[in-house]
């Protein structure tokens, strides 16, 4: 028996992955979805499955986010559909070789994907947001937002930006009744890696979670409150200690005086 709906489900990334595991999961607990990539025959077999499986009304998008004019007929599909209750910021671009032996123009094609569209969906669908009173964004970061040196550079400084933006939104939003969560998972077993040119395979397999047990400790944490959840992290309070250290430094971080260990003596 199918339950009343709990809205429609935005998944971008759809297609395979962590995202079409976000469009199994989520309905199965009873949400609607659109699914958004650019290949339209794997979200066509995952939707007929999941509309057979749990009796959801599966749409699909075949749209590549790094096109303006695909970018911007999401956008209005967005702001124009209040229906829309979740926001699931998946799709993404990644890099393993160095910066310089890095095409820059694939690392522009990286921030338009990680970046840009991200931004653009998240503006589109807050308003609607804000005006109900309700609503959840979940953006897919990664670990090299705070560890960078791991990847490339531009995809690291990308996934910082994802978590700086949450940060952001999430404060701006404290107050508005809107849930906002950001993801960092490690290394996840998906097609990711043979895109970015290093196969999974490769990887030491103890570092590599399955997509599966990535969305679902995710999604615990989603129902626990969590605004930042790492699959991975045995010890919360290793991240409450970083988040701590990073807003001690806020007092002193902008001053009308250079601080007195570099010995400036200050004009007259």
């Amino acid at each position: 028996m199918q339950t009343q709906s709990k809205g429609l489900a935005v998944i971008t990334g759809a297609s395979s992955g962590i995202g079409a595991v976000y469009a199994d999961r989520l309905s199965r607990r009873g949400y609607d979805l659109l699914l958004v990539a650019r290949s339209r025959g794997p979200m066509d077999g995952l939707a007929k499955k999941l509309a057979a499986s749990t009796g959801r009304k599966i749409d699909i998008l075949a749209a590549d986010l790094t096109d303006a004019k695909d970018l911007a007929g999401l956008e209005r599909f967005l702001r124009q559909n209040s229906n829309v209750t979740l926001l699931v910021n998946n799709a993404g671009l990644g890099a393993t070789k160095a910066l310089l032996n890095s095409d820059v123009s694939d690392m522009s094609r990286i921030i338009a994907l990680n970046v840009e569209a991200l931004t653009r969906l998240t503006y589109a669908v807050v308003p609607e947001f804000v005006k109900r009173g309700s609503g959840t964004i979940i953006n897919i970061g990664s670990v090299v937002g705070v560890a960078p040196e791991i990847l490339n550079g531009v995809y690291g400084g990308t996934k910082a930006y994802v978590l700086a933006f949450s940060q952001s939104l999430r404060h701006e939003l404290a107050d508005k009744g809107i849930a906002v969560q950001v993801v960092l998972p490690g290394a996840t077993a998906t097609d990711f890696w043979g895109t970015a040119g290093k196969p999974v395979g490769h990887l030491p397999q103890e570092i590599v979670m399955t997509a599966e047990d990535m969305v679902d400790a995710s999604l615990v944490g989603l129902d626990q409150g969590e605004f930042v959840t790492i699959p991975a992290l045995p010890d919360a309070g290793l991240w409450q200690s970083y988040e701590a250290a990073r807003q001690a430094l806020s007092p002193y971080l902008s001053r009308a005086e250079p601080a007195s260990r570099y010995g400036v003596v200050r004009a007259t």
